[in-house]
């Protein structure tokens, strides 16, 4: 009897078994002297030979300290969950949520002085970036003991207050979703429930000036699905449910939530919103990475992801929706002293991984005023993973660099890839070699030194 190896554990979607610190990386090209801080990139590794679903893997933070010039060193670490290290359940047998429980794969972001590693079913955990501790797993974080609800893995930060806006969803009984923010020094001042009717799977959310923006979405759980024990997602798609956007001001927090109808879709990632306002009225402009539809089936396939523009007019009462472009692509991101504000560059990434030939990819640099769309081809092989940028200098939307982890699988060997923003076509400015691969994973951002 032959047995085929899941698609989620083969390839570099497959886990690395070791743990490793390595030092004084080999580069090839110039690492640019500004940068100097750690790029760190979570994914899912499950330490176990098998999981039921690439979503589900053990959490896996890789991290590159750069620093005057030089790459001095490449760590990799699980992060120890009470689920890594005792196999604790999202819900015991008594039906009692234990938010400890989980496996905290998707993002790692920072917060008043906080390294946070991030999944959306359960409670964030810290990591340790002093030196000699690099990456260790402090513990689950509560904000204290206020957070009584998931967080989820993306969080906005708001480049004028520091504040963190985030929400949880899900649950058995509502409320399904609670909306969360804390100020910058990292104390949780707002926690409220959302009105919604049923738990879906709300992975984004967006954040501007003046309004956050909910996306409900027709992914809906489904507790048969979760009761089964045939493992995959406990989702599936529901066109009937409807597809809508909740509009709420961030000066009344506890204040009504607008919703307004859209076509349905689904959104795993957002790279921006920003507000207008001028004679003809008040609006909010987002951009997404839409799918036509999701979990349709055992696979998110056939649907393919691409960029659209949602525009809320908030005195009509109306959501106009337009497609920016065909291209298949996915993570997106920007600069993100921009979040929340009008900002002309987004960024995103094409992995190809067809079933026969070699894997291609490309980072996609969109100007959103003009249209136009520069490129960056890596190859025959090389498939890099989400794109995170790094600043040159406090200007922000100026230049800068982005930094992706790039596997190449004539190697099987990983690289961090350093290429110039403003120039995306060029030649990589550098490239740093790993001592291992990375596999293919979700999540990071480049923290420079405070």
């Amino acid at each position: 009897m032959t047995t085929t190896t899941p698609a989620h554990l083969a390839g570099n979607f497959a886990p690395v078994r070791e743990e490793l610190t390595a030092h004084d990386l080999p580069v090839t090209g110039t690492i640019p002297p500004e940068l100097n801080g750690w790029y760190l990139r979570n994914g899912p590794n499950p330490k176990d030979a098998a999981s039921q679903h690439w979503f589900f893997g053990d959490g896996m933070v890789h991290g590159v300290r750069l620093e005057g010039g030089r790459a001095t060193s490449y760590r990799n670490r699980w992060v120890r969950t009470a689920t890594f290290t005792h196999g604790a359940r999202a819900y015991d047998e008594q039906g009692k949520r234990d938010l400890t429980a989980g496996v905290a794969n998707t993002h790692v972001v920072r917060h008043a002085g906080r390294t946070l590693a991030l999944v959306e079913s359960s409670l964030p955990y810290e990591l340790d970036l002093r030196s000699g501790r690099e990456l260790e797993t402090v513990g689950p974080h509560d904000f204290a003991g206020r957070l009584a609800r998931p967080m989820t893995a993306h969080p906005k930060t708001c480049p004028t207050t520091g504040e963190l806006h985030f929400f949880g969803y899900g649950g058995l009984t509502p409320p399904y979703l609670t909306y969360h923010r804390a100020d910058a020094d990292g104390e949780l001042t707002i926690s409220r429930p959302i009105d919604v009717s049923a738990h879906t799977m709300m992975h984004d959310f967006h954040l501007t000036a003046g309004h956050v923006v909910f996306m409900d979405l027709p992914v809906v759980f489904d507790l048969d699905r979760a009761r089964s024990g045939k493992g995959g997602m406990p989702y599936g798609w529901d066109p009937g449910y409807g597809a809508r956007l909740g509009v709420l001001r961030r000066d009344d927090p506890h204040g009504e939530v607008r919703w307004l109808p859209i076509e349905p879709c689904y959104v795993f990632h957002a790279l921006n919103a920003h507000d207008e306002r001028d004679a003809d009225g008040e609006r909010i402009v987002l951009h997404v990475i839409r799918y036509p539809h999701a979990f349709a089936g055992p696979h998110l396939g056939p649907s393919l992801p691409a960029l659209w523009r949602w525009t809320i007019d908030l005195t009509r009462g109306v959501v106009v929706e337009e497609q920016v472009d065909d291209q298949p692509s996915e993570f997106p991101r920007m600069d993100d002293r921009l979040a929340g504000q009008a900002a002309r560059f987004g960024h995103a990434t094409v992995s190809e991984l067809p079933d026969t030939g070699p894997a291609r990819g490309e980072l996609l640099r969109y100007d959103l005023e003009t249209g136009s769309v520069a490129r960056h081809v890596f190859g025959p092989g090389r498939t890099p993973s989400e794109a995170a940028f790094a600043p040159a200098d406090d200007r922000p939307g100026g230049p800068g660099w982005l930094l992706a982890y790039v596997h190449d699988a004539s190697t099987d060997r990983s690289d961090l890839v350093i290429l110039d923003a403003e120039d995306l076509a060029a030649p990589p400015v550098a490239s740093i070699h790993l001592p291992q691969r990375v596999p293919y994973g979700f999540h990071g951002n480049w923290l420079p030194d405070c």
